[in-house]
């Protein structure tokens, strides 16, 4: 299986997102989405983003893409 963070980085715009999490996902997965990633991968990032903190949600969406 291989993980998300195998793949390139895709670049994903979070400014104006006013701390609202669901946007964050949602802008994540649509952007990993049109990078080709599979659904499984889109999975894996999501449940590793939504495994803590909102802290760790952005920790996260950075450590997978080049956050704009």
């Amino acid at each position: 299986m291989e993980t998300c963070a195998k793949l390139d980085k895709p670049i994903v715009e979070l400014t104006g997102r006013d701390g609202n999490a669901f946007a964050i996902l949602a802008a994540c997965s649509s952007a990993a989405k049109k990078a080709g990633w599979t659904a499984e991968q889109i999975g894996n990032f999501r449940t590793e983003a939504t495994s803590g903190d909102y802290d760790h949600l952005l920790q996260t969406a950075m450590k997978y893409f080049d956050v704009e």
